[in-house]
């Protein structure tokens, strides 16, 4: 596995790989990251709906969405996320030129973070901007917009978004970064649409308004021998049964394009103004069609983010052959290496659903199968992110 080096410096790149997605996604020049936005380097506006966990008060019964609300609570993830320029650039970009969507409007800021999207909208004419965050990120939050003069525009609320009370009945715009890994991973989606079934007007705006997740199968060896078979023998030892586990991990990473063997299929499409909570669990046919003689090692999720309310469609995918993201890509590891050659199909069906012991981690369920002139496989995996 390789960085992607694809960075088209164009304000507007067409992803033409994706089939299903015939629209232009904006990019971003990072020497624009810091222009019309003081506080940009601070903050990712993304953090999500959560609580943090103060460190002394860590006790055996701390479970992984602990962790989540205290990861949140640290400088470097927001770094991380500020720096992503197309994430970042892509919210300023839809705030900024489409003004008439957030001018005069309440606007309600779920996950806050350090406040970046806040200050995007007031900046923009919002009447009045609440910006909820539950770790303690959100005291930071309230020095940096009292330090760049919007203390009367925004209110920082401490939080969750299920908890909090507003001072306003409704609000005329939700906005919000929930998107993690695999678009899914840490759920925080579902305190975006408990926020938008609670305080938002009818004919209310939610930015973003559309996502869908992305297959695309790769050839992997190196990678997979370095980090999968690696097991077999550790110096020597079996240490198989641990591949096993290694294997039901899902990993994170940047995919270089040209490891991308077959086509891309979309697996599923959200409206997040109109979907439901239960809409993000789901099983959904997949077909990728070979575009060369080659070997199969793992398949590939991304994701693509619409802002459909905008006067002209933006938005931005993560990927393999888009400009590379903090979200990167999601490989899921193959128990076969599939010998697949050019037109042949890998079909079959991808199930996701929010783990029933902690709901921001996800449950995968792969079936494929292959009818080919040099591999005949047919087999159920499952993974776990965690």
């Amino acid at each position: 596995m390789t960085k992607n080096s694809n960075h088209n410096e164009n304000e507007f790149i067409s992803f033409e790989s994706n089939q299903n997605t015939k629209i232009r996604f904006e990019d971003a020049d990072e020497d624009e990251v810091a222009e019309g936005s003081g506080v940009a380097g601070e903050e990712a506006a993304q953090d999500e709906s959560m609580c943090d966990a103060d460190a002394s008060e860590v006790t055996d019964d701390t479970t992984s969405a602990d962790y989540y609300f205290d990861s949140y609570s640290h400088f470097g993830i927001h770094e991380e996320m500020l720096k992503d320029v197309v994430r970042t650039k892509t919210y300023q970009n839809v705030i900024y030129q489409n003004k008439f969507l957030i001018k005069d409007k309440i606007v309600l800021d779920v996950g806050a973070g350090t406040g970046i999207l806040s200050l995007f909208c007031a900046k923009a004419g919002a009447a009045h901007v609440y910006a909820v965050e539950c770790s303690q990120m959100a005291d930071m939050a309230k020095e940096i917009v009292k330090a760049n003069g919007f203390s009367d525009v925004i209110t920082v609320l401490k939080g969750k978004i299920e908890e909090i009370e507003l001072p306003v009945p409704k609000v005329d715009v939700i906005i919000s970064e929930w998107m993690g890994y695999f678009l899914l991973f840490e759920n925080m989606l579902d305190s975006v649409l408990y926020a938008r079934n609670k305080w938002l007007v009818d004919g209310g705006v939610v930015l973003p308004d559309k996502a869908s997740l992305h297959l695309t199968a790769i050839e992997d060896s190196e990678y997979k021998e370095d980090k999968i078979e690696f097991w077999n023998s550790v110096y020597g030892f079996d240490m198989s049964c641990i591949k096993k586990k290694a294997m039901m991990e899902p990993l994170v990473d940047t995919v270089d394009q040209n490891q991308i063997v077959t086509d891309s299929r979309l697996l599923k499409t959200m409206d997040i103004s109109k979907m439901s909570s239960g809409d993000a669990s789901f099983t959904a046919p997949f077909k990728l069609v070979a575009q060369r003689n080659d070997y199969i090692h793992a398949l590939v999720a991304y994701f693509d983010v619409s802002f459909t309310m905008c006067h002209k469609l933006q938005g931005f995918s993560t990927g393999p052959k888009s400009r590379a993201t903090h979200w990167k890509q999601t490989v899921l590891y193959l128990e076969d290496v599939l010998t697949i050659c050019e037109g042949e199909t890998i079909t079959g069906t991808m199930s996701v659903s929010p783990n029933k012991k902690n709901p921001r981690d996800i449950d995968i369920k792969l079936s494929y199968s292959l009818n080919g002139q040099h591999s005949k496989i047919s087999r159920t995996q499952h993974y776990k992110m965690r």
